[in-house]
């Protein structure tokens, strides 16, 4: 038997019977074991995400195990994956130039189309990585990583720079972890002080309580002696957020666009040309993204139990949709069991 959770409008999480997957040509039947909660499907909870429409499936970080593959496959029964959930269409610009992660018409899982948020999915081949080396709970957390990091490595962080994160969720404690894997020196700013000691205590060179911008710039020249932040990483999706990114950046410096929201921001964007400034947007992740985040995750470099603070069973859904929502700020990892 197969089930499915629903969101059928914001603040509305159901499930339901769902037919068995039909594995398509080139496609793997796959027994879902964990699925994380993403700041998207937070959003289309909450109806303040930018990609989504009603109802929708949600879920696209997941930890799966094979059931059956094609023939000819390397995909064996009983193999722990991940999967690539950000489908593209091959023949735009993006796509034929090789960034197939900012394809014009990218339809991520859970997002523009019906996510993995069941007991079983179907994907094929080519969308799934075998885990070998890591347990469920820690393959489960191979996506957001690879979003953090996909992200870091767009600004090219050199070692010894201080990098700025603002924003201390689940992506923007991934970034941190991205930056020390490169070398930088991390710094995080949040509003939530629970998420800035987790922040701490998984390795921050420092932390700031982000009570106004004049605070944050006060703070930002004291920690960098007067010159700014070599890169700022926005991990949040506001606008004050992102302009708190362009004012604590250098001179000269990187600033990368993570988060996602519907806001618009009004700025003096000659703080762009004055600074001489590099921002990036940075969307989905690569397949080398993925390869490159498991043997990071092998050596040790994400700490599961660090990350995740809750796991709901299956069929409880709708209750980790309603406490992740109203305890985001104590929250970083929500995990729903779908063996449970």
């Amino acid at each position: 038997m197969n089930e499915r959770i629903i969101i059928t409008k914001p603040g509305e999480v159901g499930i339901e019977a769902a037919p068995m997957p039909v594995p398509g040509p080139n496609e793997a039947l796959l027994k879902v074991l964990y699925g994380g909660i993403c700041g998207s499907d937070l959003g289309t909870y909450r109806g303040t995400f930018a990609y989504v429409q009603y109802p929708r499936i949600p879920g696209h970080e997941l930890a799966v195990e094979v059931v059956e593959a094609p023939q000819g496959s390397t995909l064996t029964p009983g193999t722990l994956a991940t999967v690539n959930p950000y489908f593209n269409c091959g023949v735009c610009y993006p796509c034929r130039t090789g960034r197939v992660n900012c394809c014009t018409g990218n339809e991520t899982l859970g997002c523009q189309r019906d996510g993995g948020f069941a007991r079983y999915i179907a994907m094929p081949v080519e969308r799934i990585y075998p885990a070998a080396g890591l347990d469920a709970k820690q393959t489960v957390l191979v996506e957001p990583f690879c979003i953090s990091y996909h992200g870091v490595k767009r600004a090219a962080v050199q070692p010894g720079e201080k990098v700025l994160i603002v924003g201390a969720g689940t992506i923007g404690i991934m970034a941190m972890l991205s930056v020390k894997h490169f070398g930088g020196i991390p710094y995080v700013a949040d509003v939530a002080p629970d998420k800035l000691a987790k922040a701490k205590a998984m390795g921050a060179a420092g932390t700031f309580l982000n009570a106004s911008p004049e605070a944050l710039a006060a703070w930002t020249a004291e920690t960098t002696g007067g010159d700014g932040f070599a890169v700022t990483v926005e991990a949040v999706g506001l606008a004050a957020t992102f302009q708190d990114c362009i004012d604590s950046v250098a001179f000269s410096g990187r600033t990368v666009l993570i988060g996602v929201s519907k806001q618009t921001l009004d700025f003096n964007f000659t703080l762009i040309q004055k600074k001489e400034l590099a921002v990036y947007g940075s969307r989905n992740a690569v397949k080398s993204d993925f390869m490159e985040v498991m043997d990071i995750i092998r050596a040790g470099g994400l700490p599961a139990d660090g990350v995740v603070t809750d796991i709901y069973p299956f069929a409880r859904a709708a209750e980790a949709f309603r406490d992740f929502s109203d305890h985001a700020g104590e929250k970083l990892k929500v995990l729903l069991d779908f063996q449970k």
